[in-house]
């Protein structure tokens, strides 16, 4: 049985000003909702609000990524994952011992574990909202090679130096002028 977890993962440096702490990029992710069970929802500001409507948590940071991709993972990673993040909830979450702390763990990664179901590159994205006085989590996905117009915003194009170089004067073009 193949074992997949989530990897934070960055596109555009956005995160790093969106959030108060970005995760590093190849990260294991976490949904991380559970930061955000005990406080009132509509008291978050700025970076605190976005984290909350758009974060995955990046374990070994505890920072926020607005985006994770679907990775491959042994039982050995795993358990590190837990571990780590077992030795997080202790240390920034407050639980009272580290065994407490690995059953919440375990919970939050087979969590991750089912967010990680589509096929490996998948990039995965979550939007939360309070909804009746509870926070509700929706995840969305795009898998590699299925979306032909989403592919193309990550195509790459080779240039070489010996095709013409194109320029565009939009200050002549708003004046009414040609272009050089």
């Amino acid at each position: 049985m193949v074992l997949k977890l989530l990897r934070t993962i960055r596109l555009d440096p956005s995160d790093a000003f969106v959030f108060a702490r970005a995760a590093e990029p190849g990260e294991w992710a976490v949904a991380g909702t559970f930061l955000f069970w005990e406080h009132p929802v509509e008291t978050l500001i700025g970076k605190e609000r976005t984290a909350f409507r758009s974060g995955l948590l990046g374990v070994e940071s505890f920072g926020w990524s607005t985006l994770a991709t679907i990775v491959e993972a042994d039982e050995a990673e795993r358990d590190a994952l837990v571990e780590a993040l077992a030795i997080r909830f202790v240390s920034q979450c407050g639980a009272p011992s580290l065994d407490v702390a690995r059953e919440a763990a375990r919970a939050e990664v087979a969590y991750a574990q089912e967010l990680a179901e589509p096929p490996v590159g998948t990039l995965v994205a979550i939007h939360r909202r309070v909804e009746n006085g509870e926070i509700v989590e929706r995840f969305r996905t795009l898998l590699p090679g299925t979306d032909d117009k989403h592919s193309r915003a990550f195509s790459f194009v080779e240039e070489t130096e010996e095709e013409p170089v194109e320029r565009v004067d939009l200050a002549a073009l708003a004046a009414g002028k040609a272009g050089s």
